[in-house]
Protein backbone atom coordinates (compact mmCIF):
# COMPACT_ATOMS: atom_id res chain seq x y z
CA UNK A 1 0.00 0.00 0.00
CA UNK A 2 1.06 3.40 -0.55
CA UNK A 3 1.31 5.77 1.90
CA UNK A 4 0.30 9.15 2.12
CA UNK A 5 1.29 11.84 4.96
CA UNK A 6 -0.68 14.86 5.73
CA UNK A 7 1.05 17.81 7.39
CA UNK A 8 -1.03 20.06 9.25
CA UNK A 9 0.76 23.32 11.36
CA UNK A 10 -1.37 23.55 14.34
CA UNK A 11 -1.21 27.17 16.15
CA UNK A 12 -3.66 27.06 18.84
CA UNK A 13 -6.42 24.30 16.94
CA UNK A 14 -7.06 22.64 20.61
CA UNK A 15 -11.04 23.09 19.14
CA UNK A 16 -10.09 21.75 15.47
CA UNK A 17 -7.60 19.09 15.77
CA UNK A 18 -10.22 16.21 16.86
CA UNK A 19 -12.32 17.73 13.95
CA UNK A 20 -10.00 17.33 10.69
CA UNK A 21 -8.93 14.03 12.24
CA UNK A 22 -12.01 12.59 12.05
CA UNK A 23 -12.39 14.16 8.70
CA UNK A 24 -9.80 12.51 7.13
CA UNK A 25 -10.38 9.26 8.57
CA UNK A 26 -13.43 9.04 7.08
CA UNK A 27 -11.92 9.92 3.52
CA UNK A 28 -9.04 6.88 3.81
CA UNK A 29 -11.84 4.59 5.09
CA UNK A 30 -13.11 4.81 1.52
CA UNK A 31 -9.39 4.90 -0.38
CA UNK A 32 -8.50 1.41 -0.06
CA UNK A 33 -5.12 1.41 -1.24
CA UNK A 34 -3.38 3.88 0.69
CA UNK A 35 -2.28 3.83 4.06
CA UNK A 36 -1.78 7.29 5.99
CA UNK A 37 -0.57 9.30 8.85
CA UNK A 38 -1.07 12.58 10.14
CA UNK A 39 1.82 14.92 11.34
CA UNK A 40 0.69 17.60 13.00
CA UNK A 41 3.21 20.55 14.26
CA UNK A 42 2.44 22.45 17.43
CA UNK A 43 3.86 25.60 16.76
CA UNK A 44 4.11 26.94 19.93
CA UNK A 45 0.42 27.03 20.85
CA UNK A 46 -1.01 29.09 24.07
CA UNK A 47 -3.85 26.98 24.72
CA UNK A 48 -4.78 23.12 24.88
CA UNK A 49 -3.73 22.14 21.39
CA UNK A 50 -0.52 19.80 22.39
CA UNK A 51 -2.94 18.08 25.35
CA UNK A 52 -5.38 17.19 22.99
CA UNK A 53 -2.70 15.84 20.19
CA UNK A 54 -0.87 13.69 23.13
CA UNK A 55 -4.53 12.42 23.75
CA UNK A 56 -5.26 11.88 20.48
CA UNK A 57 -1.87 10.21 19.54
CA UNK A 58 -2.53 7.45 22.20
CA UNK A 59 -6.25 6.61 20.64
CA UNK A 60 -4.46 6.48 17.36
CA UNK A 61 -1.34 5.30 15.73
CA UNK A 62 -1.60 6.90 12.76
CA UNK A 63 -1.18 10.46 14.81
CA UNK A 64 2.32 11.92 14.73
CA UNK A 65 2.86 15.18 16.38
CA UNK A 66 5.88 17.79 16.34
CA UNK A 67 6.03 20.03 19.44
CA UNK A 68 8.17 23.27 19.11
CA UNK A 69 10.49 25.07 21.38
CA UNK A 70 8.56 28.34 20.76
CA UNK A 71 6.27 29.59 17.44
CA UNK A 72 8.33 29.59 15.03
CA UNK A 73 5.54 30.27 11.78
CA UNK A 74 3.10 29.10 9.74
CA UNK A 75 6.09 28.04 7.08
CA UNK A 76 8.86 26.27 9.03
CA UNK A 77 5.94 24.37 10.67
CA UNK A 78 5.20 22.94 7.39
CA UNK A 79 8.83 22.39 6.46
CA UNK A 80 9.17 19.86 9.27
CA UNK A 81 6.32 18.39 9.26
CA UNK A 82 7.93 17.69 5.29
CA UNK A 83 10.84 16.63 6.73
CA UNK A 84 9.50 14.50 9.00
CA UNK A 85 7.12 12.43 6.61
CA UNK A 86 7.77 9.13 5.71
CA UNK A 87 4.78 8.90 2.56
CA UNK A 88 5.14 8.25 -0.67
CA UNK A 89 3.52 11.63 -0.82
CA UNK A 90 2.81 14.03 1.20
CA UNK A 91 -0.43 16.80 1.73
CA UNK A 92 0.33 20.08 3.04
CA UNK A 93 -2.89 21.21 4.85
CA UNK A 94 -4.14 24.08 7.33
CA UNK A 95 -6.26 22.44 10.59
CA UNK A 96 -8.94 24.60 10.63
CA UNK A 97 -11.18 22.95 8.08
CA UNK A 98 -10.52 25.80 5.45
CA UNK A 99 -8.84 23.25 3.36
CA UNK A 100 -11.71 20.85 2.34
CA UNK A 101 -10.11 17.20 3.22
CA UNK A 102 -12.92 15.97 0.48
CA UNK A 103 -10.31 17.20 -2.03
CA UNK A 104 -7.59 14.98 -0.90
CA UNK A 105 -8.69 11.61 -3.33
CA UNK A 106 -8.76 14.16 -6.05
CA UNK A 107 -5.39 15.63 -5.29
CA UNK A 108 -4.42 11.63 -5.30
CA UNK A 109 -5.80 10.77 -8.36
CA UNK A 110 -3.93 13.52 -10.24
CA UNK A 111 -0.77 12.04 -9.06
CA UNK A 112 -1.55 8.92 -10.02
CA UNK A 113 -1.69 10.62 -13.52
CA UNK A 114 2.16 11.14 -13.15
CA UNK A 115 2.20 14.90 -11.43
CA UNK A 116 4.83 15.39 -8.67
CA UNK A 117 2.94 18.53 -7.38
CA UNK A 118 -0.93 19.09 -6.97
CA UNK A 119 -1.67 22.33 -5.65
CA UNK A 120 -4.40 24.37 -5.26
CA UNK A 121 -6.50 27.17 -6.46
CA UNK A 122 -8.34 28.89 -4.04
CA UNK A 123 -11.98 30.22 -4.70
CA UNK A 124 -13.94 32.76 -2.25
CA UNK A 125 -17.64 31.85 -1.12
CA UNK A 126 -19.93 34.53 -1.71
CA UNK A 127 -19.72 36.07 1.55
CA UNK A 128 -16.14 37.06 1.46
CA UNK A 129 -15.92 40.67 1.70
CA UNK A 130 -14.67 42.47 -1.49
CA UNK A 131 -11.56 44.18 0.24
CA UNK A 132 -10.45 40.26 0.51
CA UNK A 133 -10.93 40.02 -2.84
CA UNK A 134 -9.11 42.84 -4.51
CA UNK A 135 -6.33 42.25 -1.77
CA UNK A 136 -5.56 38.46 -2.64
CA UNK A 137 -6.10 39.09 -6.28
CA UNK A 138 -2.91 41.97 -5.56
CA UNK A 139 -0.98 40.16 -3.71
CA UNK A 140 -0.43 37.73 -6.68
CA UNK A 141 -0.15 40.44 -9.24
CA UNK A 142 2.68 42.41 -7.05
CA UNK A 143 4.47 39.10 -6.59
CA UNK A 144 4.11 38.17 -10.08
CA UNK A 145 5.81 40.69 -11.44
CA UNK A 146 8.24 41.88 -9.08
CA UNK A 147 9.43 38.44 -8.50
CA UNK A 148 11.42 35.96 -10.87
CA UNK A 149 8.32 33.42 -9.31
CA UNK A 150 4.61 32.73 -11.61
CA UNK A 151 1.96 32.05 -8.78
CA UNK A 152 -1.32 31.26 -10.13
CA UNK A 153 -4.05 33.66 -9.40
CA UNK A 154 -5.78 32.25 -5.95
CA UNK A 155 -2.32 29.52 -6.73
CA UNK A 156 -0.50 30.42 -3.63
CA UNK A 157 -2.57 27.97 -1.32
CA UNK A 158 -0.08 25.86 0.97
CA UNK A 159 -2.73 23.10 0.48
CA UNK A 160 -0.82 20.55 -1.78
CA UNK A 161 0.22 17.55 -2.17
CA UNK A 162 4.13 16.46 -3.57
CA UNK A 163 5.44 13.79 -4.40
CA UNK A 164 8.74 11.64 -2.03
CA UNK A 165 10.97 13.01 -4.65
CA UNK A 166 9.94 16.47 -4.50
CA UNK A 167 9.51 16.70 -1.32
CA UNK A 168 13.55 15.24 -0.82
CA UNK A 169 14.45 18.48 -3.04
CA UNK A 170 12.51 20.47 -0.68
CA UNK A 171 14.07 19.04 2.20
CA UNK A 172 17.64 20.26 0.93
CA UNK A 173 16.47 23.91 1.00
CA UNK A 174 18.65 25.57 3.57
CA UNK A 175 17.22 29.43 3.45
CA UNK A 176 15.84 31.32 6.36
CA UNK A 177 13.38 33.37 5.06
CA UNK A 178 11.44 30.54 3.91
CA UNK A 179 8.04 31.13 1.30
CA UNK A 180 7.33 27.62 0.11
CA UNK A 181 4.81 28.97 -2.56
CA UNK A 182 7.43 30.25 -4.23
CA UNK A 183 10.06 27.74 -3.63
CA UNK A 184 7.34 24.81 -5.35
CA UNK A 185 6.87 26.83 -7.86
CA UNK A 186 10.65 27.61 -8.67
CA UNK A 187 11.27 23.65 -7.89
CA UNK A 188 9.78 23.12 -11.51
CA UNK A 189 8.54 19.11 -11.57
CA UNK A 190 5.33 18.21 -13.66
CA UNK A 191 2.82 20.34 -11.92
CA UNK A 192 -1.19 20.75 -12.03
CA UNK A 193 -3.84 22.56 -10.13
CA UNK A 194 -6.81 21.90 -9.30
CA UNK A 195 -9.81 24.29 -7.81
CA UNK A 196 -11.49 24.53 -4.45
CA UNK A 197 -13.76 26.95 -2.77
CA UNK A 198 -12.55 28.12 1.12
CA UNK A 199 -14.74 26.72 3.74
CA UNK A 200 -15.51 28.93 7.55
CA UNK A 201 -12.73 27.69 10.19
CA UNK A 202 -14.79 25.20 12.18
CA UNK A 203 -14.00 27.35 15.52
CA UNK A 204 -11.57 29.54 16.94
CA UNK A 205 -9.95 32.98 14.90
CA UNK A 206 -7.51 33.40 12.27
CA UNK A 207 -4.04 34.93 13.73
CA UNK A 208 -3.75 35.93 9.96
CA UNK A 209 -3.86 40.00 10.17
CA UNK A 210 -3.36 42.33 7.88
CA UNK A 211 0.57 42.76 9.25
CA UNK A 212 1.39 39.38 8.72
CA UNK A 213 -0.14 39.31 5.35
CA UNK A 214 1.85 42.38 4.35
CA UNK A 215 5.05 40.88 5.94
CA UNK A 216 4.71 37.50 4.10
CA UNK A 217 4.33 39.55 0.77
CA UNK A 218 7.20 41.13 1.30
CA UNK A 219 8.80 38.02 2.41
CA UNK A 220 7.99 36.24 -1.31
CA UNK A 221 9.05 39.38 -3.37
CA UNK A 222 12.13 39.81 -2.00
CA UNK A 223 13.01 35.83 -1.43
CA UNK A 224 13.06 35.31 -5.53
CA UNK A 225 14.05 38.51 -6.77
CA UNK A 226 16.58 41.52 -6.91
CA UNK A 227 13.84 43.39 -8.91
CA UNK A 228 12.88 45.86 -6.27
CA UNK A 229 16.63 47.04 -6.03
CA UNK A 230 16.71 47.98 -9.55
CA UNK A 231 13.34 49.78 -9.20
CA UNK A 232 14.95 52.06 -6.63
CA UNK A 233 17.79 52.60 -9.21
CA UNK A 234 16.06 53.39 -11.82
CA UNK A 235 13.92 55.73 -9.59
CA UNK A 236 16.47 57.34 -7.97
CA UNK A 237 17.83 58.05 -11.96
CA UNK A 238 14.23 59.35 -12.98
CA UNK A 239 14.53 61.83 -10.14
CA UNK A 240 17.46 62.95 -10.40
CA UNK A 241 16.78 63.65 -13.86
CA UNK A 242 13.18 65.55 -13.35
CA UNK A 243 14.90 67.58 -10.25
CA UNK A 244 17.77 68.60 -12.73
CA UNK A 245 15.42 69.42 -15.87
CA UNK A 246 12.57 71.23 -12.99
CA UNK A 247 15.57 73.77 -11.59
CA UNK A 248 16.50 74.75 -14.66
CA UNK A 249 13.30 75.13 -16.12
CA UNK A 250 12.72 77.36 -13.16
CA UNK A 251 15.47 79.17 -13.65
CA UNK A 252 15.12 79.79 -17.29
CA UNK A 253 11.11 81.11 -16.12
CA UNK A 254 12.79 83.83 -13.33
CA UNK A 255 15.23 85.36 -15.92
CA UNK A 256 12.17 85.60 -18.02
CA UNK A 257 9.58 87.05 -16.05
CA UNK A 258 12.18 89.14 -14.29
CA UNK A 259 11.68 87.52 -10.85
CA UNK A 260 14.01 86.59 -7.86
CA UNK A 261 14.64 82.88 -7.48
CA UNK A 262 13.08 82.42 -3.72
CA UNK A 263 11.86 79.38 -2.53
CA UNK A 264 11.54 77.99 1.38
CA UNK A 265 8.75 76.27 0.60
CA UNK A 266 10.18 74.57 -2.40
CA UNK A 267 13.53 73.75 -1.09
CA UNK A 268 12.36 72.18 2.28
CA UNK A 269 9.39 69.86 -0.21
CA UNK A 270 12.61 69.21 -2.21
CA UNK A 271 14.30 68.10 0.72
CA UNK A 272 11.56 66.36 2.12
CA UNK A 273 10.84 64.32 -0.77
CA UNK A 274 14.24 63.27 -1.36
CA UNK A 275 15.06 62.30 1.87
CA UNK A 276 11.71 60.28 1.87
CA UNK A 277 13.10 58.61 -1.74
CA UNK A 278 16.41 58.16 0.31
CA UNK A 279 15.25 55.94 3.06
CA UNK A 280 13.05 54.34 0.52
CA UNK A 281 16.05 52.89 -1.09
CA UNK A 282 17.71 52.49 2.35
CA UNK A 283 14.76 50.35 3.36
CA UNK A 284 15.02 47.96 0.26
CA UNK A 285 18.66 47.38 0.51
CA UNK A 286 18.77 46.94 4.32
CA UNK A 287 15.83 44.13 3.61
CA UNK A 288 18.40 42.41 1.50
CA UNK A 289 21.16 42.66 3.89
CA UNK A 290 18.88 41.55 6.84
CA UNK A 291 18.51 37.95 5.13
CA UNK A 292 22.22 38.02 4.39
CA UNK A 293 22.81 38.62 7.63
CA UNK A 294 20.16 36.26 9.11
CA UNK A 295 21.20 33.47 6.61
CA UNK A 296 24.78 33.71 7.27
CA UNK A 297 24.09 32.54 10.66
CA UNK A 298 22.98 29.22 9.66
CA UNK A 299 20.54 29.08 12.61
CA UNK A 300 17.60 26.72 12.23
CA UNK A 301 14.63 27.53 10.96
CA UNK A 302 12.95 25.76 13.89
CA UNK A 303 13.84 23.80 16.89
CA UNK A 304 11.75 20.37 18.31
CA UNK A 305 11.04 20.02 21.48
CA UNK A 306 9.43 17.17 21.63
CA UNK A 307 7.85 14.72 19.20
CA UNK A 308 6.07 10.66 19.39
CA UNK A 309 8.01 8.93 16.10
Amino acid sequence: MKKISIVIPAYNEEGNVTLIHEKIKEIFSGLKNYDFEIIFVNDGSRDNTQTKLEELSQKYEEIKYIEFSRNFGHQPAVKAGMDNAKGNAVISMDGDLQHPPELIPKMIEKWEEGYDIVFTIRTYPKQISIFKRKTSDFFYKILSSLSDVNLTKGGGSDFRLMDANAVEVMRNFKEDDLFLRGLTSWMGFKQTGIEFTASERASGESSYNLKKMLTFAFTGITSFSVKPLYIAAYLGFLLSGLSVFGYISYVIYAFVVKTEISGWASLIMTIVFFGGLQLIMLGIIGIYLGKIFKQVKERPNYIIKNKNF
